[in-house]
């Protein structure tokens, strides 16, 4: 018992904090923030040119997509009457003629597409932010265009192949 009153004042000294060494606590240097702050954006610009393209471009859009609508219709019934047909009889021509006309439509979607993502890409190399409109307009089309893929290749998916 009196070795461990001997070592009683031993091992307090060792659970009692010491101030030889130094805090793991982080330093204010390691808390500093030495980021680059972020630029304010730059505000939007009304861009009445770019306006008026788009306009044009909406217009074009819900024009091919009204058409593309009947079109794809006609070729449904097209190709329910061709369905079981083999290739080359002439049920079978004519559901792949609505295709093609179908296939032109999506051409005049792809085509405002180009033109939208070309608006883009100048404004972008002359240093301009981004068009909230044009952005908005692309994912539009972008979409429209997708859409309309995938109404052909079901449709033509639907056919004997050739």
């Amino acid at each position: 018992m009196k070795r461990f009153l001997l070592l009683l004042p031993l091992l307090a000294s060792c659970a009692q904090p010491s101030s030889r060494f130094p805090s793991l606590l982080p330093r204010a240097i390691e808390t500093r923030d030495d980021s680059e702050p972020m630029p304010a954006s730059p505000p939007i610009v009304a861009d009445p040119v770019l306006d008026a393209r788009l306009t044009t471009a909406l217009a074009a859009l819900a024009k091919t997509r009204a058409d593309f609508e009947t079109q794809a219709a006609r070729a449904e019934k097209l190709v329910k009457a061709a369905q079981g047909k083999p290739a080359g009889s002439e049920a079978w021509l004519d559901a792949q003629s609505a295709l093609a006309d179908l296939d032109v439509l999506r051409v005049q979607s792809s085509s405002t597409l180009t033109d939208l993502e070309r608006d883009a890409i100048d404004r972008a190399a002359e240093g301009h932010p981004s068009y909230p409109a044009l952005e908005a307009a692309r994912a539009q089309a972008t979409t429209q265009h997708d859409d309309e893929g995938v109404i052909i290749e079901t449709l033509n998916g639907q056919l004997a192949p050739a």
